[in-house]
């Protein structure tokens, strides 16, 4: 649920999509007209896909930060005032029918990438997520970095500038106000030349849309809008070498569909800049590379954090068993004895 953009998908159990579709975000309506739209659209991809509703084990709804994820609920003004501490998780359900997990898309992204065996599954790993905004993950051994409350390494939030503009986060000179898709819109309205050639709107709310066109141009071999995605790309390079050496990854993924408009172009100054910043450290090469799932990267890793909420659930439902059947034998002053059947 992105405020430019809403994918959806089906994955099977072992998270491989079966299934999708994606439509224009929900930025311009208040949440007790979006989540109906979003209700509407996973109902028509079932019945699309002919999936059994009784098959569904669940829903996963990743959106942007900062939120509270037991209480369903997303804690930033953004879009909007009336999304503030809604009940997104619990009135999505309700419509569907289904029980919905609320997560973080960055770190949905994170966790898809080790679900797709995109990643050494021993290994800690971080993300990069660019949407409309900018945010990221970290995964050590399959299992994502939380932090105290749920809302941890949100990089697009951190600061670079101590005498930056106020964001409405709360913080000054955030990453965001000048590497994140909104930024690079405003600074193409400012360019000469490049502002007449593109029309850019600094107002849009669909920043996206409005990249889209600046990364194309860039491709293209504007210098003007080459110039202003390099130096995205070199901020979100500080970025990713402050993920490395406050984590020490071994690897950084690019996830989110505004990298997978300017992908390319953002990998290699990325990379370029973490070689040159951490070569002194001397531990080990930190590879940059992209999502292996484009921009349905947040949907799959969604899915991915619903089929790892449910094998959690029945490794605790296990182990509780197991508890109990310890318990009885101690009190039943050590009598029983534990039975192998020949096939385990």
């Amino acid at each position: 649920m992105e405020r430019n953009a809403c994918v959806i998908v089906i994955v099977d159990l072992a998270g491989r999509p079966v299934a999708r579709t994606s439509f224009h975000g929900v930025a311009s309506m208040p949440p007790d007209q979006a989540l109906p739209v979003i209700a509407s659209q996973v109902d028509a991809l079932l019945a699309t896909a002919a999936v059994d509703r009784e098959r569904v084990l669940g829903v996963g709804l990743v959106s942007y930060g900062p939120q509270d994820r037991r209480a369903g609920v997303l804690l930033s003004l953004q879009p909007s005032e009336q999304w503030l501490e809604y009940p997104v998780a619990e009135r999505l359900g309700q419509a569907l029918g289904l029980s919905v997990l609320l997560d973080n898309d960055a770190a949905a992204a994170a966790i898809g990438e080790y679900w797709m065996g995109a990643v050494d599954r021993r290994s800690t790993y971080g993300c990069i997520y660019m949407a409309s905004g900018i945010g990221g993950g970290v995964v050590v051994a399959g299992e994502v970095y939380r932090g105290s409350s749920s809302n941890s390494v949100e990089l697009g939030h951190m600061s670079i500038d101590v005498d930056g503009d106020q964001c409405p986060c709360g913080n000054v000179g955030c990453l965001e106000n000048y590497a994140g898709p909104s930024a690079l819109v405003r600074q193409a309205a400012a360019t000469p030349g490049l502002a007449e050639r593109l029309a850019p709107d600094p107002d849009t709310a669909d920043f996206l849309t409005e990249f889209a066109r600046i990364a194309a141009a860039a491709d293209a071999g504007d210098p003007d809008a080459s110039r202003l995605i390099e130096r995205s790309a070199r901020y979100l390079g500080a970025a990713a070498v402050t993920m490395t050496i406050l984590f020490d990854v071994d690897a950084i993924i690019l996830a989110g569909p505004s990298f997978a408009m300017a992908g390319p172009a953002y990998q290699t100054v990325i990379q370029e800049e973490v070689d040159r910043r951490t070569a002194n450290w001397r531990t080990h090469p930190v590879r940059v590379m992209p999502s292996v799932n484009g921009p349905d990267a947040a949907a799959i890793g969604a899915a991915a954090l619903v089929l790892q909420s449910e094998l959690t659930h029945g490794r605790a439902q296990a182990k509780d068993r197991r508890d109990e059947r310890a318990s009885r034998h101690a009190s039943s002053g050590g009598r029983w004895r534990s039975l192998q059947c020949p096939n385990g």
